[in-house]
């Protein structure tokens, strides 16, 4: 699950989008913090004035005759976690919450983004800009009709517009007399100038053999092989997204948070290979590691990052077929490729590809996630002994599960921003602690861990929901039907080829029977050493169909506003189906192995089945992370395993209770007292 950058406080009410699914916005309602009407203004102290900022990007619109600018929050590979360097609405507005677009003219500035985010804009935007509580391109193309007169020109960099907002912005303004622009030079980064934090620099660097289901060139062969065998005959396959070159490749590196990417595209031919990237940071083993002295058909060309345009322009003037995922593609690169040339399909063949992990990845990421649960067991124990001491908080928290797996054999960090909340901010579905807002953990509340890491092998995110004290009846109800959902997924068995979006009821039904649901996602695909977050994969519309060897996250979870949230995720294997009949089925096989809460159980509302499955699944934790923790002498950690992977048993009626109704009911009807 993606997270939040803020922590708790009554100004900052986060629940943070991410990319497969987004919570539905809550109205915060109240008013404007801010008072712009007063000479001078009441600011709050976190404003940043931007006054300077705004009249020098006018300048650069002058010079460029532009009546308004659009300014996104994303970057050119549409990252779900974007660098310093491409945090450019946040820059030139103040404001840094994940979402949200800014338009600038010659005279007003605006910001639109939606409920998560109003009182953090409100308390970091300067009267210079003007809040608009509202989403998409329709809101902001009504503003501009009414902010610009008829034959202004709207400018954009084309690099961070996708294919669909630039068709989106272009359809709405047709017939307006005003013209939408593409200028590739960014006018946000003229104005930043030298404060503009540098690109990165750090190596890229090939893994090992060991870490990789194949190696380049057999990914290379194999994606040339579906150009060849497509009816449409494409000369090239174009990757824009960094997990693309980065897959393709075997090679990682550190440019964006969380995602070992680095900032790259790759134009794959039928008879060469051009990588677009800073070619000083190859080192000279992993250049000899590319063939790039080489001219051959399997030999890496290194082109560099910012000629991607130039290249690709160049390339189409030929008799050509580019194939492109439009997905990932931005229109920088699709308005210098002829329409007649393009071949496009949503997403691209690698991204399809990497989708489904051979047994070699398998075996990789499921070693990952063994590793991953001894760390997060660590935790759970160390918390059970320092909770009740009143010394724990939400970032300490968070701050121990991150060293915890940092101590793991083959960690590169944590796969995202951990969210630890306590109480009513585990409510706040992507809520995240920060040093200054937090609150204590207490064995009196609910606690919710959602956490994962980067392993060279693996990409791990799990959830876990715990309480170390007496939980409500409707605590343990909620907790047990959100479990009952992940089972029933989980062990949900499922015709071949099936949409994620038609199975992702199952974890739903136990919660509606008693009329709770919850607003994000079901799952997501996971990436081994790549995106905590691997698209195509998952349960939402516009998710690709199961199949045999993808990785999913499955995450019901229920939240009570202002009071607890719930989520329980594990990451599963899609595997083959044994079925009494002959046929082409699925289900899960799940990889996470760290036990649930005993405590918020109510073992009633089980099945027999659930209890199989269950225990089932407690034996398989006991047989993976056991044999670990004994080997590195985690002796409290093993024996605290073995009492959370009891088999439970199905609660029996209490038999000194009705032998005492039994005994009651004979005097009564003999009409003796007791």
């Amino acid at each position: 699950m993606a997270r939040a950058h803020w922590g708790c406080c009554p100004w900052l009410v986060l629940i943070c989008a991410c990319a497969w699914g987004h919570p539905k916005p809550v109205d915060l309602g109240g008013q404007d913090v801010r008072n712009c009407s007063t000479n001078p203004p009441y600011l709050p102290v976190t404003v940043v004035n931007t006054t300077m900022s705004l009249t020098a990007l006018r300048q650069q619109m002058q010079t460029q005759n532009l009546s308004a600018y659009i300014i996104p929050e994303t970057d050119a590979h549409m990252n779900e976690y974007i660098g310093q360097h491409d945090e450019r609405r946040a820059w030139i507005t103040g404001f840094t919450g994940s979402a949200g677009t800014a338009v600038v003219t010659m005279k007003k500035a605006a910001v639109w983004t939606d409920s998560r985010y109003w009182t953090q804009a409100e308390r970091q935007m300067d009267c210079n800009w003007e809040l608009h509580k509202e989403v998409g391109t329709t809101p902001i193309v009504t503003w501009l009709l009414t902010e610009i007169p008829a034959g202004g020109r709207v400018g954009f960099d084309p690099f961070l517009l996708s294919i669909d907002t630039w068709e989106s912005y272009d359809l709405a303004l047709q017939g307006s007399n005003r013209q939408l622009v593409s200028i590739t030079t960014n006018l946000v980064d003229l104005v930043w100038g030298s404060e503009r934090p540098p690109v990165p620099s750090q190596p890229i660097y090939a893994l090992q053999e060991a870490f990789t289901g194949s190696t380049w060139q057999e990914k290379v062969s194999g994606i040339r092989s579906q150009m060849q065998k497509h009816q449409k005959a494409p000369t090239a396959v174009l990757l824009s997204a960094l997990e693309e070159t980065a897959w393709l490749f075997n090679l990682r590196a550190s440019d964006i948070p969380y995602n070992p990417f680095f900032y790259s595209y790759t134009l794959l031919t039928d008879s060469s290979i051009r990588l677009f990237a800073n070619k000083s940071r190859f080192s000279s083993e992993t250049l000899s590691y590319l063939n790039s002295s080489c001219t051959g058909p399997m030999c890496v060309q290194i082109e560099d990052y910012s000629q991607v345009r130039d290249s690709i322009q160049a390339y189409a003037l030929g008799d050509v077929r580019i194939w492109i995922g439009t997905s990932y593609t931005m229109y920088g690169i699709y308005e210098v490729i002829p329409k007649e040339k393009l071949v496009t399909d949503t997403y691209s063949p690698v991204m399809m590809t990497k989708a489904v992990k051979n047994s070699k990845e398998q075996a990789l990421l499921k070693a990952s996630h063994v590793r991953d649960a001894v760390a997060v067991i660590r935790y759970l124990v160390w918390l059970e002994k320092n909770v009740p001491k009143g010394t724990v908080d939400e970032f300490s928290g968070a701050e121990l599960v991150d060293k915890f797996r940092g101590e793991e054999q083959f960690s590169s960090g944590p796969s995202f921003e951990t969210i630890s909340a306590s109480g009513l901010n585990a409510a706040l579905a992507h809520y995240s602690p920060t040093k200054e807002m937090n609150r204590k953990l207490s064995s009196d509340e609910m606690y919710l861990l959602d956490s994962g890491g980067q392993y060279w092998d693996g990409t791990t995110d799990v959830t876990r929901t715990v309480h170390w004290g007496t939980p409500s009846a409707f605590q343990k109800e909620a907790y047990t039907r959100v479990l009952i959902g992940n089972i029933d997924l989980s062990r949900l068995i499922f015709p071949a080829a099936t949409s994620g979006r038609m199975v992702e009821a199952f974890a739903r039904r136990a919660l509606w029977d008693a009329g709770l649901n919850y607003g994000h996602g079901t799952g997501h695909g996971i990436g081994n050493f790549l995106c905590v977050h691997e698209w195509p994969v998952g349960f939402q519309s516009n998710n690709i169909a199961m199949a045999k060897g993808m990785f999913t996250s499955i995450e019901p979870g229920y939240y009570k506003d202002g009071e607890f949230g719930i989520r329980l995720e594990d990451v599963a294997l899609v595997v083959e189906a044994k079925t009494k009949y002959p046929g082409s089925y699925l289900t899960f096989e799940v990889v996470s192995f760290v036990p649930y809460d005993r405590n918020l159980i109510d073992v009633s509302l089980l099945s027999p089945e659930h209890l199989q499955y269950l225990n089932r699944y407690y034996q398989t934790i006991r047989e993976k992370v056991g044999p670990e923790l004994q080997r590195r002498q985690l002796l409290e950690e093993f024996e605290w395993l073995q009492q959370h992977t009891e088999p439970l048993a199905a609660r029996a009626p209490d038999t000194a209770s009705w032998a005492s109704v039994l005994v009651v009911s004979t005097l009564a009807i003999l009409g003796w007292s007791a």
